[in-house]
């Protein structure tokens, strides 16, 4: 029986901790164990699945009768929390960014060779419908290749964070670590790693509050934006434009259709994908499960049928972690 430890139950656990209760309608596995520094929350949490409450990940990790831990804690206590996990023996899911440096990154990929457990890292974009639609287009070449593409992902200040860790770049890495990282990852998806790359902040926080990047292909070229510090009264928007030999594909989450194919030959198509399976509260810029749930599923499934992650791996969230860490490392700065 695969048996899930929860760990963290602020705004990423609380989407977790709703997910896990959709999947349980289907799936062969339990919730045991949920962690929190803040008690009432771990056994307001964990009263939902008849789970055992700890007050930390360390007490859940040595004691918790677990054999996977989902780490939904903030990006500085990633490393370690997850390290200790795999010394155990536990299968692990991190959310997104996996870790903070390069450093935590090549311990995190030792932990994994030496103890063999599965591992997983919380980049849900892969998940989301318009970019599974989107890689599906490239994959079956329908229209083409791309040729080229831009890629927006833009945010109020993120002030819903316990003790506001997201805006201390030392806990969260920056905008650019913790929300760029994002479209960072999904182009390695989509296209491997580019050729070169180029990138720009602006002088008022520099990668901390947004970045621009520019990935070079041998066919394509690919712009990429993120940032966090726009008003709080501007809505979250995550979109993409991107142009095959064939077709241009558009997708705004700010849009209804959501998603756009303008067809070479004059054809239109348009598409709502959004997988509706409810919602959760507690903040955040994100209420819908949808690719949170797609992507808990596809690891739980894997930890039942005793299958190999292949999506989003280990290996994945460090290769995008380290991208992006070129990315910031080399961006100049325009006043």
């Amino acid at each position: 029986m695969v048996k899930i430890g929860l760990i963290g139950a602020g705004f990423m656990g609380g989407m977790h901790a709703a997910c896990y209760e959709a999947l349980l309608r289907t799936l062969d596995f339990k919730v045991t164990a949920v962690a929190d520094d803040n008690p009432q929350k771990a056994e307001t949490v964990a009263a939902k699945f008849g789970a055992q409450a700890f007050a930390s990940a360390a007490e859940l990790i040595a004691r918790g009768d677990v054999t996977a831990v989902d780490i939904c804690l903030p990006t500085y206590l990633h490393a370690e929390t997850a390290i200790a996990a795999m010394n155990r023996g536990l299968d692990v899911f991190i959310e997104k960014p996996v870790c903070l440096n390069e450093q935590e990154a090549e311990r995190l990929l030792a932990a994994q060779r030496q103890s063999g457990v599965k591992a997983m890292v919380g980049h849900v974009i892969r998940y989301w419908p318009e970019y599974v639609e989107l890689k599906a287009l490239a994959d079956s070449g329908i229209y083409g290749k791309v040729v080229s593409a831009v890629f927006n992902r833009i945010s109020p200040k993120p002030d819903w964070a316990w003790q506001g860790w997201l805006d201390d770049p030392d806990k969260s890495g920056s905008a650019a670590l913790d929300l760029h990282i994002h479209d960072v990852d999904f182009v390695r998806y989509l296209l491997g790693d580019p050729d070169r790359i180029s990138s720009m902040t602006v002088s008022d926080g520099g990668a901390k509050n947004h970045i621009f990047s520019l990935y070079e292909y041998p066919d394509a070229v690919v712009s990429l934006e993120g940032g966090w510090d726009y008003p709080a009264a501007l809505p979250f928007e995550m979109s993409y434009r991107v142009k095959f030999e064939r077709a241009t594909v558009l997708f705004s989450s700010a849009k209804q259709p959501t998603l756009a194919i303008y067809e070479e030959n004059g054809g239109v198509v348009e598409k709502n994908l959004e997988l509706d399976v409810g919602t959760a509260a507690g903040g955040g810029n994100i209420s819908s499960l949808g690719a949170y749930y797609s992507e808990l599923r596809y690891f739980v499934e894997r930890l039942v049928r005793d299958e190999p992650i292949a999506i989003s791996t280990l290996q994945d969230g460090c290769d995008s972690l380290k991208l992006t860490l070129r990315e910031i490392a080399n961006a100049q700065s325009v006043s």
